[in-house]
């Protein structure tokens, strides 16, 4: 087993606790150059000690039982050892001081702690969400396996390097249902993932130090995927004989028009349709993401799509605005329809947010805190991602500049002669 480079017990006298000739005798523990000793609350004549082979010497009766004795004891140290190499614990050598002594484990350990937080967080984190954290686990159990050939790591054995490790593992590890390792960003996310559920075992005091005190995660700066004019208006003109293309077709250009994700979408029902403060219909919703409340105006294009459905069998009986289906259905009948109108970009329907913040609102000068408090943003720089991304915002701004600048050219500064 590779958790331990080295095991090794040796018997000694503690002779400055020494008294009337006599030493007491403790053995001494030491797996991968750390050490810890056991008192085994006997003593000796230090005469009667050879320090060279750790045992009594002489041929009385006590010595030899005393011999005895401490050739037990070294058996039930090895099997100590042994009986944590099969359960594939990263031995140390205070756990089989522990288990030699009959102490309790009471440490915990990072697998554990993912179990606890997975099982204590299930009722308020969403199936989406909590699937990542069984896949950052699935992950750490591969890790601790190449790297320790174990099953479980003590938390107070994390450290900067097991981090580090765990990063370069990451980077070069195929899972059997890929074909490439993860990118940077998604290794990034189950790293801020485990420093999640490492920071609730530093919360309950099952941790004192933080681990990740000088770990600094690095991010590539992406672009967000959205849809041109051109795009999105191949899949409005686009009609469907196939109902169920038809439906996801008409739940991402909602989606396009009022920034809804798809969650939101989801929970929509009658009731979220309110008349607003211009007289017009606007939907009143909390994001389900961060419970911030937001006031949608609807555009012609969203009403159109709920008149559409107002009758809708499917959607009566089910109470909501529109018919809807799982988040990964919907996306697998997205890429079909991507296909049907040529368009490459991998089609989701959070692409349909990212559209509405660019090509629908930005692109068209609605300013930037409007539309943060469109989207239920908590924060306008989360908004700001969206608008480093508009070249035809930039191109038409310049377009503007430039007929000002050419329709009343700047006259040249005389420079005064000295």
């Amino acid at each position: 087993m590779k958790t331990t480079n080295t095991f090794g017990i040796v018997f000694y006298l503690r002779k400055y606790k020494g008294k009337d000739g006599k030493a007491p005798i403790y053995v001494r523990i030491t797996v991968d150059g750390k050490r810890t000793d056991v008192s085994l609350k006997k003593d000796i004549l230090t005469t009667n000690w050879n320090e060279a082979k750790g045992l009594a010497k002489g041929k009385t009766d006590e010595i030899r039982n005393l011999n005895t004795y401490l050739e037990q004891i070294r058996s039930r140290l090895v099997e100590c050892y042994q009986e944590l190499q099969l359960k594939k614990k990263l031995i140390t050598a205070d756990l089989i001081k522990n288990k030699f002594c009959g102490v309790e484990e009471k440490e915990h350990s990072l697998i554990s702690l993912f179990d606890y937080h997975n099982k204590e967080t299930e009722s308020t984190l969403e199936w989406g969400t909590l699937k990542n954290y069984y896949t950052t686990k699935r992950y750490v159990q591969e890790f601790l396996k190449a790297k320790f050939n174990a099953s479980d790591i003590y938390l107070s054995l994390l450290d900067y390097k097991f981090l580090a490790d765990f990063e370069r593992f990451m980077k070069t590890y195929v899972p059997k249902d890929q074909k490439l390792p993860c990118g940077q960003n998604t290794i990034m996310k189950h790293i801020e993932r485990l420093r999640k559920v490492v920071n609730m075992s530093i919360k309950n005091d099952w941790l004192e130090r933080d681990p990740f005190h000088k770990f600094k995660p690095v991010f590539l700066k992406t672009t967000r995927q959205f849809l041109t004019t051109d795009e999105l208006s191949s899949i409005e003109q686009k009609h469907f004989k196939i109902e169920r293309l038809e439906y996801a077709k008409d739940l991402f250009v909602f989606s396009c028009y009022t920034g809804l994700a798809y969650i939101d979408v989801f929970e929509l029902t009658p009731q979220n349709i309110m008349l607003g403060i211009d007289g017009g219909y606007w939907i009143t919703t909390i994001r389900h993401k961060t419970d911030i409340p937001v006031r949608i105006p609807l555009l012609s294009k969203p009403m159109e799509i709920i008149n559409k459905y107002k009758n809708n069998p499917r959607v009566i009986e089910a109470g909501k605005l529109l018919p809807v289906y799982s988040n990964q259905k919907l996306n697998a009948y997205l890429k079909e329809i991507a296909d049907l109108c040529s368009i490459e970009k991998p089609l989701t329907f959070h692409i349909a947010r990212h559209t509405f913040a660019t090509t629908i609102t930005l692109t068209n000068g609605v300013p930037m805190e409007t539309v943060s408090k469109l989207l239920g943003h908590t924060s306008i720089r989360t908004t700001q991602i969206y608008a480093k991304v508009i070249e035809q915002k930039v191109s038409d701004d310049m377009q503007t500049l430039r007929s000002k600048l050419e329709g009343q050219p700047l006259k040249p500064k005389l420079i005064k002669q000295c």
